[in-house]
C-alpha cells in the first residue's frame, strides 16, 4: 500500500482510467452541501493566484485546497491499454472533480483559450483513436445508475439525456465557471478580479495542480474491505446498504460471480432515491434500504439486532452463503424478492387483511415493531398461503386493537416479536394462521396476554379513551365500526369513508355551556360525566365542516330554541346529525335515542359498540359471537 499527495494532474495525467466498480453507491453529492462550497474554496484559490500575480507577475503561488482522500487500487499495466485502476472509496470527490474539470473545459473553450482548453481536456479524455467511443476514452468511469447520465454531462454527442444530479453539477459549475471568468458581478456585488485571460489561467492552474488529495493505492493489500469502512469520515456519510453492498459484491468478484448482472438485477433499484430517502422511525431519520435491511435480518435470524450493528450482523450472516457464485446469488434473490414486498407495504388495498393489518397496527399503532412478523407472513420465499395468512393477521390485528383501546403496555412488543417469529420459524406451514393464533391465544404474561370480551365489556363501557388515546386511532375504531355496520346488512351500500372524518362527542366536553346550566349536578357527578364524555359510547364520526357546527349545542332543537353559534340557529345536535350525516353509527344513535343523550345512553352504546369491536377483531375462545 503506498500513500502520497496527489494533485488531479498527477491523478489523470497520462493514459489513466479510474473505473468505480458497478457496485458501489450512486452519486449523491448536492449543491448545498458539496457542490458550492466547493466551486467557493476553487475560487478563493483562483482569486489568491490573480491577486499575487497582479501585484508581483513572476509570483509562483503556494497556495492550495485540501480535498480529503481517495483509495483506488492499480491493475497489472497491459501494453497498449489504459492503466486501471478501481476506486475503492473516493468515488463522490473523483467524479465531481472530473464533472468539475469538463464544465470548466466547456467554457475556456467556448470563449477561444484553446491552449488551457486542451490541457484542461487531456485529464479528461484519453484521446487515442482506439479508445474512442469506449469507456476507456474517459480518466474517469462511474458506477452503474451513474453511468448513463455521466455520458451525457461529458460528451452530449454520444450519450443520451437524462434528469440526473450528475447533469445538474455540470451544469452547476458551468454556471459559476462563465460568470466568474466573463467577470460577471457575483451575487454578493464582488466583480472577480484580474483580466479574463489571467483568470482563465489561474482557473485553469487551481483545477490541474492546486486541488490536493490523499491518494491511497491499495495494490497489493489484503484488507480493502476494512480500509473501506473506516476511511468514510468525510463526504457524504455511508448507509449500511453501502457496506453491505460493497462487502457483498467484493465477496462475488473473489467467486467470480456475475457481478454486473448482480448489480443490474439485483441491487439497481436499491441505489434509486425512493430506498435511500430518509423516513422517520421513532425518533430518528434512516433510509428505507436500512430500515427494511434491519428488519430482514431480524426476520432471518428471530434476533433483536441494534440499527448500529446492521453491517457487522449482516456478514457474519450471509458468510456461510458465500462459498459458492450459486449460494451466493440464491441469498441475494431472496433478498431481492423480499425488499419488493416490503416496496410494496404502503399499496396493499385497505379491503385486504394485509392492507389492514398494514395501515390499522403498523401505521396507525406505530407498532413497527411487527414488521418483521408482517414481511415473513407476506414473504413469497416462506410461501404461506392467502388463508393461512390471513387468520395469522387478524389474529395478531385482535390482539393489538384490543390491548390498545385497554391501555396495556407495548413495552414487551420488540421481545414478543421476537418470539413470534421463532414460533413461525418451527410451525407447519400449511397451518401458520391457525397455530399462529393458538399461540397468542396461549399468552398469560401481563405484557404479551389477548384480552377476552369479558374483560373488554367490564372495563371499557366506563373508561376514560378519548385524550388517552390519539384520535386517528380511535378513528380507525369508528371507521372499521361503521364498515361492519354496513357489511351486516346487504341493503346498505359500500361505500369508502372519507380519510378526514373527525371525532364528535355526542355530549360536547363543554356540557356545562348548555346540558346542565343551573347546574344541578353535585362534584362527584360532574366529575363522573367528564369521564363518560370522553368514553367511547360518547364518540362517533363526521365531516369537519359538521364538527364546527355542532360543538357545545344541547341535543334537542327546543333546548336550542334561540341558539345562533354554529351557522344553524335554534337547531340542535340530533337535528343536524339527521340531516347531514349518512354514517350508520349516526343513524343508529338517533333511532334508538329518540330523547335526551344521557350518561345512560352513553354507557349503553359503549357495551353496544364493544360488542361490535369484539365481532370485527374476534378471539379464538369467543368464536365469531359475543358472550353474554
Amino acid at each position: 500500500m503506498e500513500t502520497h499527495t496527489r494533485s488531479p494532474r498527477d491523478l489523470f495525467e497520462g493514459k489513466e482510467h479510474y473505473e468505480i466498480p458497478a457496485f458501489q453507491r450512486p452519486y449523491v453529492w448536492t449543491e448545498d452541501l458539496q457542490w458550492a462550497p466547493l466551486w467557493e474554496d476553487v475560487k478563493h484559490v483562483a482569486e489568491t493566484f490573480v491577486n499575487l500575480k497582479l501585484n508581483d507577475e513572476h509570483a509562483e503561488p503556494d497556495i492550495q485546497h485540501f480535498m480529503g482522500a481517495v483509495v483506488y487500487e492499480s491493475k497489472k499495466p497491459v501494453a497498449g491499454d489504459v492503466t486501471r485502476h478501481d476506486v475503492i472509496d473516493g468515488q463522490q470527490r473523483m467524479t465531481t472533480i472530473q464533472i468539475l474539470l469538463d464544465a470548466v473545459h466547456e467554457v475556456v473553450r467556448g470563449r477561444n483559450h484553446s491552449n488551457l482548453a486542451e490541457s484542461l481536456e487531456e485529464l479528461i479524455l484519453n484521446g487515442s483513436p482506439r479508445f474512442k467511443g469506449k469507456r476507456e476514452r474517459f480518466k474517469l468511469w462511474p458506477s452503474h445508475t451513474d453511468r448513463n447520465a455521466f455520458e451525457f454531462a461529458m460528451d452530449p454527442s454520444m450519450g443520451e439525456e437524462v434528469d440526473h444530479r450528475i447533469v445538474d453539477a455540470h451544469q452547476f459549475f458551468m454556471r459559476k465557471a462563465e460568470r466568474w471568468i466573463a467577470g460577471t458581478t457575483d451575487e454578493d456585488g464582488d466583480v472577480p478580479p484580474g483580466d479574463e485571460g489571467l483568470r482563465v489561467e489561474a482557473l485553469s492552474s487551481t483545477l490541474q495542480d492546486r486541488l490536493i488529495l490523499v491518494a491511497i493505492d491499495l495494490t497489493g493489500h489484503d484488507d480493502s474491505q476494512l480500509i473501506f469502512e473506516t476511511l468514510n469520515a468525510r463526504g457524504t456519510p455511508l448507509l449500511k446498504a453501502d457496506l453491505i453492498k460493497n462487502w457483498i459484491f467484493r465477496r462475488g468478484e473473489q467467486l467470480k460471480a456475475d457481478v454486473t448482472r448482480w448489480a443490474n438485477d439485483l441491487w439497481a433499484e436499491f441505489d434509486g432515491d425512493w430506498w435511500r430517502a430518509e423516513v422517520r422511525q421513532g425518533r430518528l431519520m434512516r433510509s428505507r434500504i436500512d430500515i427494511f435491511l434491519h428488519y430482514w435480518l431480524t426476520m432471518r435470524l428471530q434476533d433483536e439486532i441494534k440499527a448500529d450493528q446492521v453491517f457487522r450482523v449482516f456478514t457474519e450472516y450471509a458468510e456461510p452463503y458465500m462459498t459458492s457464485a450459486i449460494d451466493a446469488e440464491r441469498l441475494l434473490t431472496e433478498l431481492r424478492k423480499d425488499a419488493d414486498t416490503f416496496s410494496e407495504f404502503s399499496e396493499l388495498e385497505t379491503r385486504t387483511p394485509e392492507g389492514r393489518f398494514y395501515s390499522r397496527v403498523i401505521e396507525r399503532l406505530e407498532m413497527a415493531a411487527t414488521t418483521p412478523v408482517f414481511l415473513w407472513l407476506l414473504s413469497v420465499n416462506h410461501g404461506i398461503s392467502p388463508d393461512q395468512r390471513r387468520i395469522a393477521l387478524e389474529a395478531l390485528e385482535s390482539w393489538a386493537i384490543r390491548r390498545m383501546l385497554l391501555r396495556l403496555t407495548s413495552k414487551d412488543m420488540n421481545k414478543f416479536a421476537i418470539a413470534i417469529l421463532k414460533m413461525l420459524g418451527t410451525c407447519d406451514k400449511e397451518q401458520t394462521g391457525t397455530e399462529f393464533q393458538e399461540f397468542l391465544a396461549g399468552q398469560t404474561a401481563e405484557t404479551r396476554r389477548w384480552p377476552a370480551v369479558s374483560e373488554m365489556k367490564q372495563d371499557l363501557p366506563g373508561q376514560k379513551i378519548y385524550g388517552f388515546i390519539r384520535q386517528d386511532r380511535l378513528r380507525v375504531i369508528l371507521s372499521a365500526i361503521e364498515q361492519h355496520l354496513r357489511l351486516k346488512n346487504s341493503k346498505y351500500e359500500s361505500v369508502t369513508l372519507p380519510e378526514k372524518l373527525e371525532i364528535e362527542h355526542l355530549m360536547p366536553q363543554g356540557w356545562r355551556t348548555h346540558w346542565d346550566p343551573a347546574p344541578s349536578l353535585n362534584p362527584e357527578s360532574a366529575r363522573n360525566r367528564d369521564i363518560l364524555v370522553n368514553s367511547l359510547g360518547n364518540l362517533t364520526l363526521v365531516t369537519k365542516s359538521l364538527n364546527g357546527s355542532l360543538s357545545n349545542r344541547p341535543w334537542t332543537d327546543d333546548e336550542a330554541e334561540g341558539l345562533i353559534e354554529g351557522g344553524s340557529p335554534s337547531r340542535g345536535k340530533r337535528s343536524l346529525l339527521e340531516n347531514y350525516s349518512l354514517l350508520i353509527l349516526n343513524k343508529e344513535i338517533l333511532n334508538h335515542h329518540p330523547g335526551d343523550w344521557s350518561e345512560i345512553d352513553i354507557w349503553e352504546r359503549s357495551e353496544s359498540l364493544i360488542d361490535t369491536i369484539c365481532e370485527i377483531w374476534t378471539h379464538p375462545i369467543e368464536g365469531n359471537s359475543v358472550e353474554d
